[in-house]
């Protein structure tokens, strides 16, 4: 019988609501975001400046599902639902009885995840009657995703691109100008934030985002995007895992392991969210592997805490694991991955043992990402890469043990604007970057006073 590679949905069955995860979540709710300047349980008014109602009301919704609007729903159709693929000559390179899937969100006009919520928060942005969009971006597929959301909904969109990613991937600023963006190199003399933050040449998403923010609250028509860590963002996400379930039901087994990225956690929990609701609900025994760089390694040698969320301090204090808000990550080329902070909800479900992390070395993932476009044809981003060497380390633990695991994980993104990465690690140019534990003990005591958590 031919093997099948591909499941596929129909357009009809792009999911018509997101999960809202929280609504499910065991035990006392998470800690409350906190005003950085009083201290006190963030309020709807103090998340105004930046954002629009709706948006508020899906950060804080104990709703269990949130329904999409009809006009999110027809751009989705540009690209979702996505494809889910066997990889079968993957599984016969590793020589593992396990059966790997995974979830390809490279497919997109932005060549990501990153769309499906900045289409979303385009959207509701243009109907409170929202000009223009400010942002930041590591890597620079959120900053093309939302110059792309932006463009389809008549907004303008102002990006600030980490420094070290404004070098190395000048295509991805062009792409952010095809779609009507204009784009800074951050940190950037156009902001007091920016300026005071010079030393730092190479940049860092913290810096970027104070930019963004000083920019979004300086302008009555100007709101700000974020595509990370908050929950209306992975909530939007919910879509990938909503797909996955269906087409892991089309190839006849449930995963028992969900493998992603994480750099502020928005494609994993994407992707985990829905299964995880399944093993809450129904007790579906599946693991939940999160893989990050061990350059930036916020979940495995950070400390669970409230910090800003900006490098300058001024977004709401978070409850989440960080390595300090004004650490600068080395200069790793999987941009996305470089943030001192994750996500307040992936951060409490480490916290409670619900999901494991495992940090990956930047030459492990581009030696695991070089395997697997050899085998399945696609060059994955170098964020992925990293969930690529973790289904690696899962593939190898069913050899050992003799058992036929099913394996599924997100490749959330292309990787055709990194080939100078790439490039580096043919000629062996690539650092084995970690981050020095003196570095981590000084970032961490700089931490800002806030109520402990336990």
């Amino acid at each position: 019988m031919p093997e099948k590679v591909k499941f596929l949905l129909a357009e009809e069955q792009i999911p018509t609501r997101w999960v809202n995860l929280l609504a499910d979540l065991p035990g006392d709710p998470p800690p409350p975001p906190l005003h950085p300047g009083s201290g006190e349980p963030l309020g709807p008014d103090d998340l105004a400046p930046l954002f629009p109602v709706a948006l508020i009301e899906q950060e804080v919704s104990a709703e269990p599902e949130i329904e999409i609007p009809e006009q999110v729903r027809e751009i989705y159709k540009l690209w979702r639902p996505t494809p889910l693929h066997r990889a079968h000559r993957l599984e016969r390179e590793l020589d593992t009885p396990a059966r790997i899937y995974y979830k390809y969100e490279g497919v997109s006009p932005a060549g990501s995840h990153k769309p499906n919520t900045a289409v979303a928060q385009a959207f509701y942005n243009r109907e409170a009657g929202v000009r223009k969009l400010a942002t930041e971006t590591g890597a620079g597929q959120w900053g093309s995703a939302l110059a792309l959301a932006c463009q389809l909904f008549g907004l303008d969109c102002e990006v600030f691109m980490v420094g070290v990613s404004y070098d190395q991937k000048p295509y991805r600023k062009a792409m952010m100008e095809t779609w009507g963006a204009t784009v800074h190199r951050s940190p950037s003399e156009l902001t007091e934030a920016g300026r005071s933050q010079a030393e730092h040449e190479s940049g860092s998403l913290g810096i970027a985002i104070s930019e963004a923010v000083e920019v979004a609250t300086g302008a009555d028509d100007t709101n700000y995007a974020l595509g990370s860590v908050l929950n209306h963002v992975c909530l939007h996400q919910t879509v990938i895992g909503q797909e996955s379930i269906a087409q892991m039901e089309q190839a006849g087994e449930p995963p028992d392991v969900v493998v992603g990225c994480v750099g502020g956690g928005s494609n994993f929990a994407g992707l985990s969210y829905p299964f995880l609701r399944q093993r809450i609900r129904d007790g579906a025994e599946i693991r939940f592997v999160a893989a990050e760089p061990t350059a930036c390694p916020t979940l495995t040698r950070g400390r669970y805490a409230y910090d800003f969320g900006d490098t300058v301090g001024m977004t709401p204090l978070m409850p989440m694991y960080t390595l300090g808000h004004d650490f600068v990550p080395p200069q790793v080329h999987a941009g996305g991955l470089r943030y001192h902070g994750d996500a307040p909800s992936l951060s409490a479900l480490v916290k409670e043992g619900l999901m494991e992390a495992k940090a990956i070395a930047q030459t492990a993932a581009f030696e695991a990402a070089v395997r697997f476009a050899r085998c399945e044809g696609i060059i994955p981003a170098p964020e992925p890469a990293h969930a690529i060497r973790a289904v690696f380390d899962e593939a190898e633990a069913a050899k050992e043990a003799g058992e036929p695991r099913v394996i599924l994980f997100n490749l959330s993104g292309h990787g055709h604007f990194d080939m100078s990465a790439y490039e580096a690690y043919f000629a062996g140019e690539l650092e084995e970057l970690a981050m020095p534990e003196d570095e981590l003990s000084s970032a961490l005591e700089r931490l800002p006073e806030a109520p402990a958590l336990s």
